[in-house]
């Protein structure tokens, strides 16, 4: 069995109980907390670790979630960790977190420019790709200087590049192309 695999029987099982219990949204917001928190290096050390026994990596996410999570999220963090998939935790949750926006019909869309963009064009752009790909729209910003200039658009798997970086890129190919063939 594979790590997907894996995620997935775990996180469709949480999404199908927190469905069943009404606890959809706040079950989101406790995986998104356990994929950051899962995220960090400390975290992925306790995880992976051999040396750590599984009484005390409950231990450890008991003392560090409380009750700041759900009853259903942390007896799928005991589960896990009884049933020795810790390890698969952060893959859980982030196969968790994608299942609920399919479910809520929610895109990930990541727009890269040089600078910040101004809130009304952020705006614009999230109406655009609402409306063309007739979803509702997550948008996240990321600013690389070295595109110089234009944009990189992401919508699922579907990938723009109208950044001057992208534009160079193509003509240094087309000239490299050129003086091959000639």
């Amino acid at each position: 069995m594979n790590d997907s695999k894996i995620s997935v029987r775990y996180s469709r099982a949480l999404f199908q109980l927190a469905l069943e219990k009404k606890l959809l949204d706040e079950v989101f917001v406790d995986m998104r907390l356990i994929a950051e928190l899962c995220g960090r290096d400390d975290m992925k050390n306790i995880l992976e670790s051999p040396m750590v026994v599984p009484s005390k990596k409950r231990k450890i996410f008991k003392d560090i979630l409380g009750t700041k999570v759900q009853e259903i999220t942390m007896s799928l963090i005991n589960l896990v960790i009884k049933n020795g998939r810790e390890s698969y935790l952060p893959a859980i949750a982030r196969r968790f977190v994608r299942e609920i926006k399919d479910y809520k019909g929610i895109t990930e869309t990541t727009i890269t420019t040089a600078v910040k963009l101004e809130d009304n064009i952020v705006k614009q752009i999230e109406e655009f790709v609402a409306k063309t790909f007739n979803t509702k729209v997550e948008l996240k910003q990321n600013v690389d200087k070295d595109i110089i200039g234009g944009f990189i658009l992401k919508v699922e798997d579907s990938y723009v590049d109208a950044s001057v970086r992208g534009k160079l890129r193509t003509i240094e190919k087309e000239l490299k192309e050129a003086t091959l063939t000639a």
